[in-house]
């Protein structure tokens, strides 16, 4: 869906030196269509995304219907 898509190309967008200069964690609590909690970890080495809670803390926890999450990124 949608969302996976869009957690797809952030995952294929994502270079060392942005994981680099972020040092984040992004937890996204979705609603409708595609949702469920999903993950940005820019903090760890490599970086990462997935559905799920993310592999260690997060540092910024956003809740929002997945249109809008889809909405923000594209």
């Amino acid at each position: 869906g949608p969302v996976a898509e869009t957690f797809r190309a952030i995952q294929g967008a994502m270079t060392e030196e942005y994981v680099r200069s972020t040092q984040g964690v992004f937890q996204f609590e979705l609603s409708g269509e595609g949702g469920g909690t999903w993950y940005i970890d820019l903090k760890t080495k490599g970086g990462s995304v997935g559905f799920g809670k993310p592999p260690v803390t997060a540092d910024v926890v956003m809740s929002m219907s997945s249109a809008d999450f889809v909405k923000m990124f594209t």
